[in-house]
């Protein structure tokens, strides 16, 4: 079955054109003109992935991003913000607000498709992969879950990947540039700052169970996984 992609953008013209591009490619495409609208379209079925249009009429969709991140439903959703904003203050709010990607308009639809076929990749469940137990840690590719001392921690796939390739070279130091190859793929679109981002993201999740001091930042090197 192919992917289900929703579309929230308010622009005639960049709708219909991901759109016939995106069904080109074989994906099963919906699309919305409102963040009202693109909700409504979420709650009565979930997409396999949102292409989401910073700024809307009704309210925006940095502020519906976070909406979906609160809700247990929608938290792990896949999302790829496109906006006209370039500065790098803008992406990083994008991420903040739990972007898993960010596309400057304009942008051609090859890269458009590039990136929503990797982050699909990304995104997807582990097909295998044993359980990995690392101090109170235990993260189980094949379910999709992390719990310490058993109680669930949600992550989103992105930090999900994140965590299990950390776990899988504990004591290693992994430079930006190598956690993007190996979490991202494709990271030729994606800039090192993003991994900042999310080693942010996972440590914020991480430390209600007193996990977060397992992510270590070595200065210059990059980031380590350490038992505690």
């Amino acid at each position: 079955m192919s992917a289900r992609i929703l579309i929230i953008e308010d622009e005639p013209a960049i709708r219909e054109l991901i759109q016939v591009n995106l069904s080109h490619a074989g994906f099963e495409v919906v699309s919305a003109e409102y963040a009202s609208e693109g909700k409504r379209e979420i709650d009565y079925r979930l997409p396999d992935l949102i292409l989401l249009d910073w700024m809307l009429p009704d309210f925006s969709g940095v502020e519906l991003a976070k909406q979906l991140r609160q809700d247990i439903r929608t938290k792990k959703l896949p999302i790829i913000m496109l906006t006209a904003r370039a500065e790098e203050f803008d992406k990083l709010a994008g991420f903040d607000a739990g972007a898993d990607d960010y596309i400057t308009k304009p942008f051609s639809p090859r890269e458009l498709l590039a990136r929503v076929k990797a982050l699909l990749r990304r995104t997807a469940p582990e097909a295998s992969g044993v359980p990995i137990t690392i101090g109170r840690l235990t993260l189980d590719p094949q379910s999709f879950r992390v719990n310490a001392d058993q109680e669930s921690i949600n992550l989103s796939p992105t930090e999900f990947r994140l965590l299990h390739y950390m776990m899988s070279h504990a004591d290693k130091v992994l430079s930006r540039s190598k956690l993007l190859d190996e979490v991202w793929g494709d990271h030729v679109f994606i800039e090192e700052r993003t991994v900042d981002v999310h080693i942010r993201r996972l440590r914020l999740a991480l430390q209600p169970y007193g996990c977060d001091q397992m992510v270590e930042t070595v200065r210059g090197g990059g980031y380590r996984f350490v038992p505690t």
